[in-house]
């Protein structure tokens, strides 16, 4: 059932929106510092997008991803100066050599002089090892993605050793986990690594190994709100601006948090969920946040972003430590191929894998080409890290983009997944823009999909956003029933062109509780179809159904950044 549709009202957003929301088809931003992009003739505005104005923080189907991205949503990163040239090393521009040790000593080098850019000029370098950026402001820059090129020679699996499930069975963790060049900070890739070794399979997220490394800082001494900037703790002197911190809730007997995730639908209260076992292992749930003020007096906390969920009592609120994340690191301008390899069957990835961000933040990957992998980009406990001019390409794979493991407020802007240029293998799968593992505030926007499909991999990722996309609907979704909802609440999908008509994972006012589908194409199912995870009433919202390009805003995260 659609929700009732009301007018907008006046707004203001974060004390920065100085825009009325005016009657059907009148002006919504007026005197803004951030203009609101173009208006095309004909475009429609959606009543949804009114409601979101007059509540920006709380609206009950579309999540606030205005600020997801590299510090906050940037559109430019930091050029720091080159203090490393990998040739000056021993990396050989034509192939004929491994240049990983020496890329790596380049990459040390630069984190032993406290961040810098590392030159890899033009030319193709053999890499039959692992490129680690494990240190603060590292900036690996190639001379742009068709003029350098690391070609890799070996597989995750022959670097590091087999890598299993930590949830049993003869899966491979290759299929969703590690890279070529990978993001992580040192101490954390340096624990991972020797789990895999010791055939020790780790929890990958933001707390170690085995999610033990962490002290409490201080409990909420009130309950919050979602959409809440401030929170009030029982303590404020471990605190200082900047802290980076971890908002950790526990779950209940009752799985409220659960239910709550899924926007309190009614029919989440009946839904089995003590036979989820992978779901269940995903919480208690993490979510990073800066702390950007310190009030004593009245025992407050500003953080950078307002709280994704309520914060109430039965849950054991608190703010904790967390692993030391990699900050300020990137990867730019550059091509990751690998020698060809027939593509495994689903779950026995070996491992040919182009870049990981993981218990990375603030990180960004630009301008950069993965050819002939597993698996493209991979985001795994990632914060606020942005993927911008990125695009999968060769002969197919499992994950072109993978997102997963609490990854929170990152974005994907302007991204290409193109055709396989071999056939599928059988017994394979491919997915596509996949999400997971109780992330949110995920965004992918300007993207064109020549394959592939909006996978959601259960494990209740919620409050994500795809925008302003065309893709050829032909991946199917993964995740085993273990692992529970496809959809938790405030999932939208909005401005988006289906070529093929298929409806699986793009239209999902009838799957996905508390969402928006807005100006989607036509679509029909065929293929894979999947039934409701709730009963009853999902308080969806469908608008302007059939008719992508006629919406405005026609993309949603530039219209949320113009809103302050």
């Amino acid at each position: 059932m659609n929700a009732d549709r009301r007018p907008g009202r006046r707004a203001v957003l974060g004390g920065a929106l100085g825009a009325a929301v005016t009657a059907a088809g009148g002006t919504l931003f007026s005197g803004t510092a951030a203009a609101a992009p173009a208006r095309h003739a004909g475009a429609q505005v959606p009543a949804l997008w009114r409601e979101f104005c007059s509540q920006p923080y709380t609206h009950p189907q579309i999540p606030f991803i205005g600020r997801s991205g590299y510090a906050g949503g940037s559109d430019r990163f930091p050029r720091s100066r080159v203090v490393a040239d990998v040739r000056d090393f021993g990396a050989l521009p034509d192939g004929s050599a491994d240049a990983a040790p020496a890329i790596n000593r380049a990459i040390e080098r630069a984190g032993l002089l406290g961040g810098g850019t590392v030159r890899v000029p033009p030319g193709t370098y053999r890499i039959d090892g692992v490129i680690h950026i494990g240190h603060d402001d590292v900036v690996l820059r190639g001379a742009g993605s068709g003029r350098t090129t690391l070609l890799g020679t070996r597989s995750l699996q022959e670097l590091i050793g087999r890598y299993g499930s930590r949830y049993g069975g003869n899966k491979s963790a290759w299929s969703w986990a590690g890279g070529m060049i990978w993001l992580s900070p040192a101490d954390r890739f340096r624990t991972l690594t020797a789990a895999v070794r010791a055939a020790d399979w780790p929890f990958e997220g933001w707390t170690g190994n085995k999610r033990d490394q962490w002290r409490t800082l201080s409990p909420l001494a009130r309950p919050a709100r979602q959409g809440d900037r401030h929170v009030v703790v029982a303590d404020t002197a471990p605190f200082r601006p900047g802290d980076r911190v971890l908002l950790r809730l526990e779950d209940d007997t009752e799985h409220s948090l659960l239910r709550h995730m899924c926007g309190d639908v009614e029919g989440a209260a009946d839904y089995v969920w003590s036979d989820k076992t992978k779901l269940t292992s995903y919480v208690p749930y993490e979510w990073p946040c800066r702390v950007v003020g310190v009030e004593p007096r009245h025992r407050r906390l500003r953080l950078d972003r307002p709280l994704p969920l309520d914060a109430r009592p039965a849950w054991r609120p608190r703010l904790t430590t967390l692993v030391r994340p990699l900050v300020g690191a990137g990867v730019e301008g550059l091509t990751l191929d690998f020698v060809e390899t027939p593509q495994s069957e689903h779950l026995l990835d070996k491992g040919y894998n182009g870049v990981a961000l993981q218990c990375a933040w603030d990180c960004w990957v630009d301008d950069v080409r993965v050819n002939n992998a597993d698996n493209g980009f991979l985001l795994v406990a990632a914060k606020a890290c942005t993927l911008r001019r990125t695009t999968v390409s060769g002969r197919g794979g499992h994950h072109p983009y993978c997102c997963r493991e609490g990854s929170h407020d990152n974005l994907v802007d302007t991204f290409t997944i193109e055709r396989r240029t071999s056939p599928a293998p059988s017994n394979t799968q491919l997915h596509g823009i996949n999400v997971e593992g109780l992330s949110s505030h995920n965004v992918w926007t300007r993207g064109r999909m020549e394959m592939g499909t909006f996978d959601t991999h259960r494990g209740l990722p919620f409050a994500n956003v795809r925008t302003d996309i065309t893709l050829d609907n032909v991946g199917q979704h993964g995740g085993d029933a273990s692992a529970g909802p496809l959809y938790g609440a405030r999932f939208t999908h909005w401005n988006v062109t289906v070529t093929n008509g298929r409806a699986g994972l793009v239209k999902i006012d009838e799957i996905a509780p508390r969402s928006a589908t807005v100006a989607i194409s036509e679509v029909r199912e065929f293929g894979q179809i999947d039934v409701p995870d709730f009963a009853g009433d999902l308080n969806t919202a469908v608008e302007l159904y059939g008719r992508p390009g006629q919406v405005w805003p026609a993309n949603l995260y530039d219209a949320q950044r113009a809103l302050g």
